[in-house]
């Protein structure tokens, strides 16, 4: 078990950094955009952005789970990886009992980066709205 998350732990730290780059980038993309546009189209720019962070971290776990020689294909891997990460749990592939312990630890990783985006999301819109509905003093 020990082995599992000293293999599994840098996958995580990855993610946060990613998940941390890629939002801080996100919301510096809005603020520049939003300046320039009234539309949909800064908060659509940052969904996208950050849609494409969950893929690459999603990518990370499953070049581990390749890596590892867990799946012979990378379409496998991701498969599973996009499942666990999303907390899916279909159930249908399962890893060796030598690295299951990684399909939870990628889930509760997974959890926590989709509900930053989340909260990333609405904090934008929250921002959105409120130029809108704003009453003139």
């Amino acid at each position: 078990m020990f082995v599992t998350l000293l293999v599994g732990m840098p996958i995580v730290w990855g993610n946060l950094f990613l998940q941390t780059y890629i939002t801080v980038w996100s919301v510096r993309y809005y603020l520049r955009q939003r300046r320039e546009s009234q539309g949909v189209w800064p908060l659509f720019g940052v969904i996208t952005l950050l849609m494409m962070g969950s893929f690459l971290q999603i990518a990370l776990w499953g070049g581990l789970f390749v890596l590892l020689g867990e799946f012979s294909t990378w379409e496998l891997a991701l498969y599973l990886s996009g499942v666990n990460f999303a907390t899916l749990g279909y159930g249908d592939l399962i890893m060796s009992e030598q690295w299951r312990l990684l399909g939870p630890i990628e889930a509760i990783n997974g959890a926590l980066m989709i509900s930053l985006s989340g909260a990333s999301m609405l904090a934008l819109l929250q921002h959105q709205l409120k130029g809108r509905f704003e009453t003139p003093s």
